[in-house]
């Protein structure tokens, strides 16, 4: 096969292996925030307490520090598409479990805490499949459309779609939005399923690997990189106050700005129409700034969002906060996504997107637990601007990784020159 029909048959055309893998992301994001939605909503109307409603959010995040590196290991080992189909299908039938208990009035806050754990535990090994088989998908130049399509549908879906229907679906019983998720779980495998592409090509593995020797490749190997290991740390320090704000943002909304869930709605819808115009203006941005800059604007401009939201007693301000925060959260993911595929070596993309995500997520429970606590002493505006804080430290971390002269790792059905990326 030449290096042209290899391009062609890379290309993120919408059929064929990607347009599959696209469908299966849109469904999944669309349960997903129906779900997201509903644990919250359901939260509140169990508890008042807003550090318990925050450890429902903090549990979410926690395995990715227990099994997140694991789960990228593994992730490099196995036929990933068969990895994320049997995930997807296991993890439709614990959702649609707990859709019969919270029908039969069973639920609580402790099974809450379980599930989010539960789910997301799956999650590790789900994600860093995904992020290791998009590039058998797609050429290395691709990556940046991909990406950008990909999430694109995801906030389409998931924030658009699923987030307000999320309320509606709860007229119809605490249970509803729950059973949908599993549906959507059940249909995402389906598709997943269906791929007929293999896995990316991997160097035969010496005797005697071990996953404890593969986990540590992937964490030297993101270390080595200056400009992984620096956006690595500013998207720790992001996610810390990011799990602040999401985890108490139902409390300043239903609370003080007594938005109730309609107002919990407009606020994720508003995201997600924000991380739309995020995805149209990402291309421009980077031609003119190149990626590493334009993650630095993107956390500078969200920052200022964040104050917004903690010290304007307005509904209406913080929609416009949360619109102008997803624009700038699209430029964020696309780009820290993008250049962690092009920058690591064909068959550890798992290994190292488990140690950039475990690394950049090991604060969030933190994060979520402090948010909870400074909503406690403080009121419901203090998180937004202790996410503020920890924004401004990510942006300062950012500074050193925005130099534009770093090579890029090529991979091997790609050019076989190295370019400098900016």
């Amino acid at each position: 096969m030449t290096a042209v029909e290899s391009r062609k048959r890379r290309a993120p055309a919408w059929r064929g292996g990607f347009g599959r893998l696209w469908g299966a992301a849109v469904l999944s994001s669309f349960g997903d925030a129906l779900r997201t939605a509903g644990l919250p909503l359901l939260a509140v109307s169990m508890t008042g307490r807003s550090l318990l409603i925050a450890a429902v959010t903090a549990c979410g995040y926690l395995p990715w520090i227990v099994f997140g590196l694991l789960g990228g290991a593994v992730a490099d080992r196995v036929d990933q598409r068969r990895a994320m189909w049997t995930v997807d299908t296991i993890r439709a039938l614990l959702v649609a479990g707990f859709a019969a208990v919270v029908a039969l009035g069973h639920a609580s806050i402790a099974l809450l805490i379980a599930l989010a754990f539960t789910l997301t535990a799956l999650e590790t090994l789900f994600d860093n499949a995904a992020t290791a088989l998009l590039p058998a998908l797609v050429g290395t130049e691709d990556l940046g459309s991909a990406n950008t399509r990909l999430l694109t549908g995801q906030r389409v879906a998931g924030g658009l779609l699923g987030a307000p229907v999320a309320p509606l679906l709860l007229t119809a019983g605490a249970a509803a939005p729950f059973a949908a998720d599993a549906a959507t779980f059940l249909l995402a495998a389906a598709l997943v399923a269906s791929l007929r592409t293999g896995a990316p090509a991997r160097e035969p593995r010496p005797a005697g690997t071990t996953l404890r020797r593969e986990i540590a490749d992937g964490l030297r190997t993101l270390w080595r990189d200056a400009a992984l290991r620096g956006l690595c740390a500013a998207t720790a320090l992001c996610n810390i106050g990011v799990a602040a704000l999401v985890a108490t943002l139902v409390v300043l909304i239903t609370g003080p700005l007594h938005g109730g869930s309609a107002g919990y709605a407009a606020a994720t819808t508003a995201y997600t129409v924000g991380s739309l115009a995020g995805a149209a203006v990402t291309g421009p941005l980077v031609a003119r700034l190149g990626r590493a800059r334009a993650v630095l604007l993107a956390g500078a401009v969200q920052t200022g969002a964040l104050v917004v939201m903690g010290t304007v007693r307005s509904l209406v301000a913080l929609v416009a906060s949360m619109a102008v925060f997803g624009v700038m959260g699209m430029v964020w993911n696309v780009n820290t996504t993008t250049l962690m595929q092009q920058r690591t070596p064909a068959g550890t993309v798992g290994r190292v997107s488990a140690a950039f995500r475990t690394l950049a997520v090991a604060g969030a429970p933190v994060g979520a637990l402090l948010g909870g606590a400074a909503a406690t002493a403080w009121g419901a505006g203090a998180p937004p601007l202790l996410a503020a804080a920890f924004f401004v430290l990510s942006v300062i971390a950012l500074i050193p990784a925005r130099k534009p002269d770093a090579p890029v790792v090529v991979h091997a059905d790609s050019v076989a020159t190295a370019r400098p990326v900016h």
